[in-house]
């Protein structure tokens, strides 16, 4: 069956993360490595998704959940700062640089095929995003519409049902293999873009055997499809 749409997990795969938080901490005046303190963040993402998916917090959208992944945060390290300093750290998850190649890959990829967001950052989020790098999409899909969060099937298939496909007619691109795992599950497509600086000059190295397709950037995948 033909892919007629590309639906894009969002932050590592379009756009980089580390930079823009741990540049809020410095901007911010919080004590400690800005990176390090990034990457505590980051890593309190994935637990609380799995609270809200195992049913032991109520669902909420992830401007709350980044708040109380930071109270965590701060409380493990002992700040306390102001809440106006709080409210920006929570609010660099909207501004958000992407990658050199995203822009022109993904008018590549869009040429041929419906090319949309899927992303565990709600609607408000990716508006924001979409505006601060000045990315064009055919449309801004969120697990939000389906209240729940990736890799529970739903927030897939839920994305397939908007745009009116087939699951195996819409192709997820992510960096993450546990994100392409879960597409599949559902009966989508993936595709594998390599992001070797997600986590900065040290990250480990990914690689996904089971994508359809793997892709140094957007733009060779462009060329591959």
């Amino acid at each position: 069956m033909e892919v007629r749409a590309l639906v894009f997990d969002v932050f590592g795969t379009l756009v980089d993360w580390r930079s823009g938080v741990a540049a809020a901490f410095n901007a911010g005046g919080v004590p400690g490595d800005p990176e390090a303190l990034a990457d505590g963040w980051r890593a309190r993402y994935a637990p609380i998704l799995g609270e809200v998916l195992g049913g032991s917090r109520p669902w909420a959208r992830l401007d709350e959940l980044h708040d109380a992944t930071l109270d965590d945060l701060l409380a493990e390290h002992g700040l306390d700062i102001e809440p106006a300093t709080r409210s920006e750290l929570v609010a660099a998850w909207h501004r958000l640089d992407p990658w050199p190649d995203v822009r022109p890959g993904l008018e590549a990829l869009r040429r041929d095929r419906v090319v949309a967001t899927l992303s565990n950052a709600h609607v408000a989020m990716l508006v924001d995003l979409a505006r601060h790098g000045d990315l064009r999409f055919d449309a801004l899909l969120s697990a939000e519409l389906a209240r729940t969060y990736k890799p529970a099937p739903e927030a897939y298939l839920t994305a397939a049902r908007l745009l009116g496909l087939e699951p195996a007619e819409v192709m997820l691109v992510a960096a993450h293999p546990l994100d392409l795992a879960g597409a599949r599950h559902a009966g989508l497509r993936s595709a594998f873009v390599d992001r070797p600086l997600e986590y900065g000059p040290g990250s480990p190295p990914r690689a996904d055997p089971d994508a359809d397709l793997s892709a140094r950037d957007l733009l060779e995948l462009a060329a591959a499809m």
